[in-house]
């Protein structure tokens, strides 16, 4: 009877088997079908917050664009007002422009461009890695953006009179309407223009110190304005197509291939590694023969380069260099620049003439003439040559109604546009504040007002960062009271994208983010124009 009852129990557990399964089946489908459901409306979720996002960015683009080409009505200039001159459109003046309100000031721009430079993407151009004008953006288009009319004069400034507040400004003439007759002086009468100001603000920056060195400013190029970047890139292709000709001796081959950069500093370093890219990425392509043969040697009198970069990434990149067959030549200061060759003095004293096909002066900076001129009005006081002195509130000392900044300007900081940048910001700040509180004390000067109002000036370091060729960069970063460093690709896409951000507009960003795809797909262009 057991036996029997345990046959039974068997069989009927074989037939409720196909049962069991498939409830069990059904179950882990119902339960997938409601994971698939809870999971569709976390995708339209996401779908929606996507297309929204998308469609607000675009339409805020949109907007930008429409706002740029489209400005509004301004105010005339007030009477009542004081006037504020603004010398020089470099990164202080530009700044001071850009968050000045002028419903407070009669502003009056003067400078010899009418256009802001952002020089730390110049080296870029000289190899034709970002187009010219796509770092350049028009200083009208942003003094037509303010809510006063602001004057501009493509002019010099060549003289000032401190106790009459009057300044001497001499006209460009680099135009062919200027241009009416080749008798005509280099400054005549009616090239020279007198301006008043109530208000002074000096950001001129600094010009290139040859320190003395013969020949450099005859036979050299150097590395600080667009036409700077312009004479470069022709005196480069130049050398190569020279080169290329058959009928000349192997020893004038390799002089013309030979390429060099004095000053191992961020604008120097950045150079040579945008050379390097040219040379690999590009003439190898179109000149194999010739690429193979060109030469690219750094002249640096310090012990090293990058002297103000951490001691890691000062290796870094002289490693990079070494790979990239950039010679570097330390303690090494040049004597003279001839025609075809400068003359160095090396560290064991010795001098030893180099043969060169191109040579770029990538070195230190020095005053102004106008600097000079304002230097003399406060001869007591102003005694250091390299600039003018300022106090903590960036006021030129013993003046009452002037400020200097960026490399004009001895405030105690390094010659970085960074610097400029941030004391311009500090300073329009200053003003708009002290200009709303001076109708309730009208007999005060501005200077008090701002010391009401402002705290002293104070740099606050946002870090270094230099490109070294091959897609790769160094960082040198503030972080939490330490400094972090990085050096590598990824840190030459932060490099990127750091740059991205600090150009000056929307349209800036835009045109140089198209030149950098356009060369990854297409290349240089290797024209000499």
């Amino acid at each position: 009877m057991f036996s029997s009852s345990k046959t039974a129990f068997r069989m009927l557990q074989r037939a409720g088997a196909p049962y069991t399964q498939r409830m069990a089946m059904s179950t882990l489908k119902d339960g997938g079908a409601s994971h698939t459901k809870s999971r569709i409306p976390r995708l339209r979720k996401l779908k929606r917050v996507v297309l929204g996002s998308t469609v607000i960015g675009v339409s805020y683009i949109g907007w930008l664009m429409y706002r740029n080409r489209n400005p509004v009505d301004q105010e005339p200039f007030d009477p009542n007002k004081k006037t504020l001159v603004l010398l020089g459109t470099g990164w202080g003046s530009t700044t001071v422009l850009k968050n000045l309100d002028t419903e407070n000031f009669n502003v009056v721009v003067v400078s010899p461009r009418n256009y802001f430079l952002f020089t730390p993407l110049l080296p870029s151009c000289t190899v034709g890695t970002i187009e010219n004008r796509s770092i350049m953006e028009p200083v009208r288009q942003l003094m037509r953006h303010k809510k006063r009319e602001v004057i501009f004069y493509e002019a010099e400034c060549t003289g000032i009179n401190a106790e009459t507040k009057e300044l001497t400004l001499e006209r460009r003439t680099n135009s062919d309407v200027m241009q009416t007759s080749n008798k005509r002086p280099p400054t005549a009468p009616e090239d020279v223009v007198k301006l008043n100001y109530d208000y002074l603000v000096v950001g001129v920056g600094g010009t290139v110190n040859t320190f003395g060195t013969p020949g450099v400013e005859q036979h050299a190029c150097f590395l600080k304005e667009m036409r700077d970047a312009r004479k470069i890139r022709r005196r480069l292709m130049d050398s190569i197509e020279s080169a290329s000709f058959d009928d000349i001796s192997e020893e004038e081959r390799d002089r013309l291939l030979h390429m060099v950069v004095v000053g191992g500093g961020p604008t120097g370093i950045e150079y040579a590694g945008e050379l390097h890219d040219f040379l690999t990425d590009d003439l190898s392509q179109w000149y194999p023969d010739l690429a193979q043969r060109v030469r690219i040697t750094l002249v640096e009198a310090l012990p090293n380069v990058l002297p103000a970069f951490d001691k890691k990434l000062i290796d870094y990149t002289q490693s990079t260099f070494s790979e990239n067959k950039i010679s570097i030549m330390t303690g090494t200061m040049v004597k003279e620049v001839q025609d075809k060759s400068f003359t160095v003095q090396k560290p064991d004293g010795t001098r030893t003439e180099i043969p060169y096909g191109l040579l770029v002066w990538a070195t230190g900076i020095k005053a102004q003439p106008v600097v000079n001129r304002i230097r003399e009005q406060f001869a007591q006081v102003q005694t250091n040559g390299r600039g003018l002195l300022v106090d903590e509130y960036l006021r030129v000392k013993g003046s009452n109604d002037i400020w200097a900044l960026g490399d004009c300007a001895l405030s105690g900081y390094a010659p970085l546009a960074q610097v400029a940048s941030q004391q311009g910001k500090w300073l329009a700040r200053s003003l708009n504040a002290a200009a709303k509180i001076s109708g309730d004390t009208p007999d005060e000067d501005i200077f008090s007002l701002i010391e009401k109002t402002s705290r002293p000036f104070k740099y606050s370091s946002q870090g270094s960062l230099a490109y070294i060729g091959s897609d790769k960069a160094i960082a040198d970063l503030p972080l939490f009271n330490r400094n972090i460093t990085s050096g590598g690709m990824a840190t030459f896409w932060f490099w990127k994208s750091a740059y991205l951000n600090e150009l000056f507009s929307l349209r800036n960003s835009s045109l140089v983010a198209a030149d950098w795809v356009k060369r990854f797909f297409f290349g240089r262009d290797i024209s000499r124009e």
